[in-house]
């Protein structure tokens, strides 16, 4: 057991920053002799210090010698990540009164005494202190999680004091922007933005890290390797995902000068005047070295020369080569440059020398929108019913731009139910109105509905809320779609350990209305991932090259939002054999191609499913139907009795159904109908018996007596004369043929057979 202790310095989980907490594992807390909720001292090596309530550490540090702290212990610590600190254990008193100065603009009366103290518990506070506290204000601070800055004006005994349940809070009549001024304290003001508030891109962070603080902080291990440290690095990806919040993020954690240029800003229609600002940023970043220039929407202000019209716009590309990489060094200054249109920026620029490094920041999995969640709704007063990973599992395609517009509106619903009880005209609100706010889960459903997730608003359609239980039937064609889609999503390390290819795509043929698109809206549903619907002929656009550029975008937005289903209605539209086609400047070929490409090209799939349905399979190009692209056919037949039994159960659910109706003597009489056909009797004889009851009563007795309907057998008769079978003998006939040629083709495709599908319908 010793007194001091030195540890590594690492980030906080999001869900733990903000609470004046360190993370320390189990031997480190043995060896201190401390426990949880103990107190510790922490001393950089550049004279900081902080004091911190002592936390379980995670598990995954478990004997590293690390201590987590967050960005606001960091900065009072004045210790950066990795940096090397010494901990012991601090006897903290408790305190007997703490004086608080609140920010000018806050505006409450009532008792707020209590509702401080809850909120401080457990901190340890010193005079001269800012405080940032979570106090669930909606509209005037704590909407999105922001949290509002207390100024600790006294306290009692002096020094460092814990506030306890028996500390007497005082509000100090001067607000906190006038003591801050005369304070001899150093103002330990938290960093607008820190590590801990951005969520699910640590992999990324740390490459940014890498290529920005080691170089400054470290630069004799590049000259000991003999390299020239990186100078430039590239983040791009769709708009919202936290390429801006990264390099702010850096700009507040690094011990470096910080500037950014706005893409817009410098550009002049005076000659020569945007390359001036341009050198001015770089002359004085190169003064202040070490230094970060952070260029937003790069692609703004460095277009590709051959394809931009304007001579400002190459001068200024030129003039932008030459700073980063010209003949004249440029120093500790490194720089950051963001786009969401990496590939409209002149090549010239991403090379090595100049952006060393290109990171993509994508849309975050599922983990990552739990965490982002976790930082949005962190100083949020939660009710109990919320639960953070079911909107994350449910929030597919959302970008962090998105989730946090996700919790500004369920805070905005909050809101929207006590504002009834404010008196807007008055100039404080009431503390007790302020205690009750709570964000429900009811605020989180109500506000996605007005939500379209950024990672998927061109193709993005909201999955149905369809489950196999609502699909009549077909249990082998149910057994074998879960097999395909939803095994490998489950049980991701069954198949690793199999070493067994998840398939690329799936067919679902069969005749008109036996439930192909039922069916992909179920495992869409049921499988809980990412689902972009295509319809064929949406496609195909009279422009060359469009109609491949459709289908490149839809696959390219399905590898960014992975795991993903794409579904494909009516595919025989679009994917018909090749050589075929007349009149349509084969525009359908060039398409087919692309869909080949795309399901077996260089360009691996990973966790995306194609679903194709079609009533025609004979005219789909052959290509397409080899294994390794859509090489599961699965045929939806016409219902048998058992099946026809089962759709009839559930098109009559809720329906108010009179003792005489047989649903096995239905299903006996309704050979040769689909479940679309199902459907419509269903309809047509609940139709039937509206029509005869909205025919016999008063209209204005028509709502009281509606309980007392009833559908009838007779009812069905009439609707079974209604309404035909779309199957007859003869279709019935070719669609068996046509499984079995397509049985047969698929084996002998498999066996190394060269044979041409045959077309049963020609």
């Amino acid at each position: 057991m010793s007194d001091t202790l030195k540890l590594v310095v690492k980030p906080l989980k999001q869900k733990d920053a903000g609470r004046g907490l360190a993370a320390i594992d189990r031997r480190a807390m043995e060896e201190l002799d401390l426990e949880n909720g103990d107190y510790i001292l922490i001393e950089g090596p550049n004279q900081g210090r902080a004091v911190a309530r002592v936390w379980p550490g995670y598990p995954e540090d478990e004997g590293k010698n690390i201590v987590r702290i967050d960005g606001r212990l960091r900065q009072e610590a004045n210790v950066g990540i990795d940096d090397r600190v010494e901990i012991e254990k601090a006897d903290i008193k408790p305190a007997t009164s703490v004086t608080i100065a609140l920010p000018q603009n806050l505006r409450i009366r009532g008792n707020v005494e209590p509702m401080l103290r809850e909120k401080l518990s457990g901190r340890p506070v010193t005079t001269g202190q800012t405080v940032p506290v979570s106090l669930g204000f909606g509209g005037i601070a704590s909407v999105s999680g922001q949290q509002i800055p207390l100024k600790i004006a006294d306290t009692d005994p002096e020094g460092t004091v814990v506030v306890t349940d028996s500390t007497e809070i005082h509000v100090s009549e001067r607000p906190a922007e006038e003591i801050t001024t005369e304070t001899e304290t150093v103002d330990t003001q938290t960093p607008s933005i820190t590590y801990e508030d951005i969520g699910g891109l640590d992999d990324e962070l740390e490459q940014v890290r890498e290529m920005i603080e080691l170089p400054m902080r470290h630069p004799e291990l590049f000259q000991q390797l003999g390299i020239e440290p990186p100078k430039g690095v590239l983040l791009h990806g769709p708009p919202g995902t936290g390429k801006t919040l990264i390099a702010k993020a850096v700009a507040s954690e690094i011990d470096a000068h910080f500037q950014t240029i706005s893409g817009p800003e410098i550009m002049s229609k005076y000659y020569g005047e945007s390359e001036e600002q341009l050198r001015e940023v770089f002359e004085e970043a190169e003064e202040k070295a070490p230094a970060v220039i952070f260029i937003d929407e790069l692609d703004s202000i460095a277009p590709k020369r051959d394809e931009t019209a304007g001579d400002v716009e190459r001068r200024v590309v030129a003039q932008l080569l030459s700073l980063m990489d010209g003949l004249e060094e440029r120093g500790d200054v490194v720089v950051i440059a963001a786009s969401n249109r990496v590939d409209a920026i002149d090549p010239a620029l991403r090379r090595g020398g100049r952006f060393d490094r290109e990171i993509e920041i994508g849309v975050p999995d599922r983990d990552g929108r739990t965490e982002i969640l976790q930082v949005h709704t962190r100083g949020m007063p939660l009710a109990d019913s919320v639960d953070i990973d079911e909107y994350a599992e449910n929030t597919h395609g959302y970008v962090g731009a998105d989730i946090e517009q996700l919790a500004k509106e369920a805070a905005m619903n909050a809101l929207r139910r006590i504002r009834p009880q404010i008196d807007l005209e008055a100039d404080e609100i009431d503390a007790e109105i302020l205690e009750e706010l709570t964000v429900t889960d009811r605020d989180f459903s109500e506000a996605m509905k007005g939500i379209t997730p950024s990672g998927l608003r061109e193709v993005f359609i909201e999955v149905p809320d369809v489950t196999w239980e609502q699909v009549g039937g077909l249990e082998e064609t149910k057994e074998r779609l879960r097999e395909t889609v939803q095994w490998p999503l489950d049980f991701p390390e069954v198949f690793e350990q199999m070493d067994l290819d998840t398939p690329r795509g799936i067919l679902l043929y069969g005749p008109p209305g036996t439930g192909k698109t039922l069916l992909a809206k179920a495992v869409a549903s049921e499988a809980k991932n990412n689902f972009i619907s295509v319809k064929g002929p949406e496609l195909l656009n009279k422009y060359v090259g469009e109609s491949e550029k459709g289908i490149r975008e839809i696959f390219q937005k399905a590898r960014q939002n992975a795991p993903t289903v794409i579904f494909f209605d009516e595919i025989d539209a679009i994917a018909g054999q090749r050589g075929r086609q007349m009149g349509d400047s084969g525009v359908g070929e060039r398409v087919v191609s692309q869909l080949l490409s795309e399901l077996d090209g260089i360009e691996s799939l990973e966790d995306v499913v194609v679903i194709a349905t079609t009533n025609r399979p004979d005219l789909i190009d052959d290509a397409l139907l080899r294994p390794g692209r859509l090489d599961r056919h699965i045929h939806v037949p016409i219902p048998d009795e058992a099946a026809r039994r089962a759709i009839f159960e559930v098109h009559t659910e809720n329906k108010p159904l009179a003792d005489s109706v047989d649903l096995d003597e239905l299903a006996r009489r309704t050979e040769n109908y689909v479940g679309a056909d199902i459907e419509a009797v269903c309809r047509e004889a609940t139709m039937q018996a509206t029509r005869e009851f909205l025919n016999s009563v008063d209209p204005a007795e028509a709502t009281q007596g509606a309980a007392n309907v009833r559908v009838t057998a007779e009812h069905f008769e009439h609707a079974l004369e209604e309404v035909s079978p779309s199957i007859d003998d003869e279709i019935k006939r070719r669609y068996e043929e046509l499984e079995e040629r397509f049985t047969k083709a698929r084996a002998e495709s498999e066996a190394g057979v060269d044979d041409q599908f045959g077309r049963s319908f020609q």
